[in-house]
């Protein structure tokens, strides 16, 4: 995604938002590029803003800091609750807009030894300024670049040559009448420790690899020293330290307790021993808070992938070391043919040509996997263990992705690196102990995390056929929840001057209060003039409300096999959360068919004289009041099954489209067997075990396709651009077909992220 130019190197940086809806490119001729998602598609971008430093190459590119820092506390893994495991840093952004809105933008450094900023303003102006990052300026090789909590900004580089020292910069960036201001300060320098000793002064001439440990971790820098066979790595750490001060000095003038004068200072923290040459570095994204001493990799805690950093070699290993002591935590393979981790090197056949290498890598935010490219081009992912190849009890290995997975339900970030690891035996005790955090937090974040929780146990039912037709109840939940907070929105108060519950609470209150079967009992308790709306929205609407009325049909048909797990909706018929629900939706779906008889859901009823709504309700209601929050549970009684038995025999039951379980890859990917993909082509992979069994939820080539939004047929082969989310398979129309605002408004709820909280991509047409 890089402008052509004769000698072209991308440096890419993502979003920092962590939604991954933009992304930054970088060439050897100095231009900068904001990329962002077209139409909100993950497989379609475009880039209308950027820079230009003409004729200077790029060698550290950045997002400016958001201000947004979450601390990850392992040894607090027990906790009970999520303030206590994952806690907010005071951390100030780069910039702030007014109100203290963090100002996005980037930062650059170049070749030459300038540092640039561009500021993205709300009015879509760029404001660009360029710099010298000190009086005299150099060649800069390698750079990086680091924030601090204070807003500033620090730039690591370095010479490429091990002989001279790696300088660090200050630098403050502002804002003075309209126009960019840059403002560098000259931070202390250091010299590689094996420069300075006398046995490896020339041994290692080249500094190939200059890091931090982390984006917001300034203090922290990872240094790499190589010669043309073998390489050193160094970790350093900038300290205060006290400055003595002479005696003569301290007879004059006493220096005590917090007036010593301090100074800041480089030291290292650990080193390695000779290595194989180092072709690439990956380095975590967890925040695990590290003190300096805390430098053992002893206790189980220290498992974690977030604690190591990645090292790529010329000889195509990958070695996992821990981020701060450098010890070896796990080597992985990323040639075909893979050897013994115990194999030294110097018995490693020599190959005919450069072995298979990663160029370079990047860790997944949970470090859980590993994606890199080699000096082929060739893209490969590696899955990395929690355990780093260490025996881990069960109950431990549970307890590891457990607490990565509630990371990413708390941050938003996506799970699919943590699936990769779960076995089809951990699934039901995942799901159990996820819900049991869940429910132990207050009732404001609960109803945060309400939708997320839903989407992460159905990825993780996907995952096992035991659990696979819950995948199908969960994805019916998140859509049932988005139907009735959109419906009800769309009622208003009769008086504008009632402040004290909105039609939709009321309606919440008055189907709770009142219990009767009668849908019409219920309805006279309701201000009916709060349910009035336009003819055309009614009608723009049934396409919502007959997925409704079918929903609730089918599960009452479905009650007297309720045995049965491995059916689509069983856990709907002990959901008295969701049974109530779709029992205001029926109350409100009543109440607007008075308005607008075409509006209601169209039943095949074998009598004319039936009224459908009402016998649907009466049922519904019977089985609500045996699984309420507020009553205690009951079993069905047998005359409600006997009626629901009969149901068959009253009304043409629906066959519901439910969303393909079998799309996506991770589920193939558990018995950790290669597999092989081509860019731009769907992958042909047999069809898992876990639907084999379920077969009203395996997609036939030619089977009719549905809007999963929308609720229209598109026919076998639609002629409308459609968009598909990449986590649950949900399929919708890429362009809206409808003009009344309340569609509109529930169309927009989902332009940028599915009901499940996946991204979408763009499929393309098919034809017979």
């Amino acid at each position: 995604m890089c402008t052509p130019s004769t000698q072209t190197t991308a440096r890419l940086s993502p979003a920092s938002s962590g939604t991954s809806s933009r992304l930054l490119s970088a060439d050897a001729d100095g231009q900068i590029k904001c990329w962002s998602m077209a139409d909100h598609l993950a497989n379609s971008w475009e880039s209308h803003v950027g820079s230009l430093v003409e004729g200077d190459p790029i060698v550290a590119l950045s997002w400016l800091h958001n201000g947004v820092k979450l601390a990850l506390h392992v040894e607090k893994s027990g906790a009970s609750s999520f303030g206590e495991k994952f806690s907010r840093v005071k951390f100030s952004p780069s910039l702030t807009l007014f109100g203290g809105k963090p100002m996005e933008g980037w930062i650059a450094v170049t070749v030459s030894g300038l540092v640039t900023v561009s500021l993205l303003k709300p009015s879509g102006q760029v404001l660009t300024s360029t710099e010298s990052l000190c009086r005299l300026r150099g060649r800069v090789a390698l750079a990086d670049i680091a924030f601090t909590g204070g807003g500033n900004i620090v730039v690591a580089t370095a010479d490429g040559s091990s002989a001279s020292p790696v300088q660090f910069y200050k630098v403050c960036v502002s804002v003075v009448s309209e126009k960019c201001r840059i403002d560098t300060e000259i931070l202390p320098s250091l010299f590689m420790r094996c420069t300075t000793d006398l046995n490896r002064k020339d041994k290692f001439p080249a500094i190939t690899h200059l890091k931090f440990l982390a984006r917001d971790m300034s203090e922290q820098v990872l240094l790499c020293a190589s010669s043309q066979t073998s390489s050193i790595v160094e970790c350093w750490s900038l300290r205060k330290e006290g400055l003595p001060v002479n005696n003569v000095f301290q007879q004059i003038s006493p220096v005590v307790g917090d007036k010593q004068p301090m100074i800041l200072k480089w030291r290292i923290l650990s080193a390695t021993n000779d290595l194989d040459r180092v072709s690439a570095v990956a380095l975590p994204k967890l925040p695990i808070s590290l003190t300096n001493t805390d430098l053992k990799v002893a206790s189980d805690t220290q498992f974690y992938p977030g604690l190591g950093l990645a090292l790529a070699f010329h000889d195509g290993s990958v070695h996992i070391v821990h981020r701060l002591s450098l010890q070896s935590m796990a080597v992985f393979y990323s040639s075909a043919a893979p050897r013994a981790a115990d194999e030294p090197a110097i018995k490693r056949p020599r190959t005919a040509g450069p072995a298979v290498h990663f160029k370079a890598m990047q860790l997944s935010w949970t470090s859980l996997a590993l994606v890199g490219i080699d000096n082929h081009g060739k893209l490969s992912m590696l899955r990395i263990s929690p355990s780093m190849g260490h025996t881990l009890d069960v109950s431990l290995a549970l307890r590891h992705l457990l607490f990565l997975l509630e990371y990413c339900m708390v941050t938003g970030y996506d799970w699919w690196d943590t699936l990769l690891h779960v076995q089809p035996g951990m699934v039901q005790s995942l799901v159990e102990k996820l819900h049991e955090e869940y429910t132990r937090q207050n009732a404001a974040l609960q109803q945060v995390l309400s939708t997320r929780i839903l989407a992460m146990k159905a990825s993780l039912c996907k995952l096992s056929p035991c659990t696979v037709a819950r995948v199908c109840d969960y994805h019916a939940k998140l859509f049932l929840v988005a139907v009735s907070s959109t419906l009800k929105s769309l009622l208003r108060p009769h008086f504008l001057n009632t402040p004290d519950k909105s039609p939709g609470d009321r309606l919440t209150e008055v189907c709770t209060k009142i219990t009767d079967a009668d849908i019409d009992k219920v309805m006279i308790n309701l201000k009916t003039e709060e349910f009035v709306l336009d003819m055309n929205t009614l009608q723009a609407l049934q396409q919502l409300l007959q997925w409704v009325g079918d929903f609730v049909l089918y599960l009452l048909a479905s009650l007297p096999n309720q045995g049965s797990p491995l059916r689509p909706g069983h856990s709907f018929l002990r959901d008295g959360t969701s049974l109530g629900m779709l029992r205001e939706l029926m109350v409100v779906i009543r109440i607007w068919g008075l308005l607008k008889p075409s509006c209601l859901p169209v039943y095949t009823a074998t009598s004319d004289t039936q009224d459908s709504m009402s016998l649907l309700f009466r049922l519904l209601t019977k089985l609500w009041i045996c699984c309420r929050d507020e009553g205690p549970t009951s079993e069905p009684d047998e005359a409600l099954v006997d009626e629901c038995c009969l149901l068959p025999s009253q009304l043409l039951i629906p066959s519901l489209d439910w969303l393909p379980v079998s799309d996506g890859l991770v589920s193939r990917l558990q018995p950790k067997q290669p597999l092989r993909l081509h860019f731009g082509k769907a992958p042909t992979l047999p069809t898992s075990a876990s639907t084999l069994q379920l077969d009203g939820l395996i997609r036939a080539p030619g089977q009719p396709k549905i809007d999963h939004l929308r609720r229209l047929h598109l026919g076998a082969y639609p002629t409308e651009e459609c968009k598909t989310c990449t986590r649950c398979g949900c399929v919708t129309m890429l362009r809206s077909p409808n003009k009344t605002t309340a569609v509109k408004q529930w169309e927009q709820r989902w332009i940028k992220n599915c009901v499940c909280g996946g991204l979408w991509r763009r499929v393309p047409l098919s034809y017979p």
